[in-house]
């Protein structure tokens, strides 16, 4: 997920001394990082839980991201939403709603809480998205480009 850096004014914040020492370790177990930028990274994330409940934010190799407590990230409900979309277009509303529940395993709620989170955070869904179909497209080539090579008669040597 990307956060982009805005300049504001300074703001002058207490943290408890647990809180300070934890802080401090995670921006040593995580190069790069600064005090400020996983403040702010904390407090934003903590805001768009606290107004999306039932939303969460994990870790992962691509870097943190929204997903729905006990499910999947939103950039996944989201993507499955717009493939039913894609593959049943008469499928709208409450129709719509249930096939994505369905297909994913999950309540109609969770599906709602990722459809609302999506309605007020669009650009950082979407990057996820774009960002797992390049991936996917990458990871595809590879394996056709090795099924090809695995296909090929071995020559003898002369």
């Amino acid at each position: 997920m990307y956060y982009g850096v805005v300049m504001s004014s300074p703001r002058s914040v207490r943290f408890d001394q647990a809180v300070l020492r934890r802080l401090d370790r995670y921006i040593r177990a995580h190069p790069g990082t600064s005090a400020s930028s996983m403040t702010n990274l904390f407090v934003d994330e903590a805001l768009r839980a606290d107004e999306h409940p039932g939303v969460v934010f994990r870790p992962g190799p691509t870097g943190r991201r929204a997903g729905l407590v006990g499910g999947p990230d939103i950039w996944e409900v989201i993507g499955t939403l717009r493939g039913v979309q894609h593959d049943v277009a008469e499928l709208t509303g409450e129709a719509l709603v249930m096939e994505v529940a369905d297909a994913l395993g999950l309540s109609v709620a969770k599906v709602r809480t990722a459809v609302r989170y999506y309605l007020a955070y669009p650009d950082d869904v979407d990057e996820r998205i774009t960002a797992n179909e390049a991936e996917a497209a990458t990871a595809e080539a590879a394996w056709l480009a090795e099924q090809a090579l695995l296909r090929q008669p071995r020559r003898a040597a002369g």
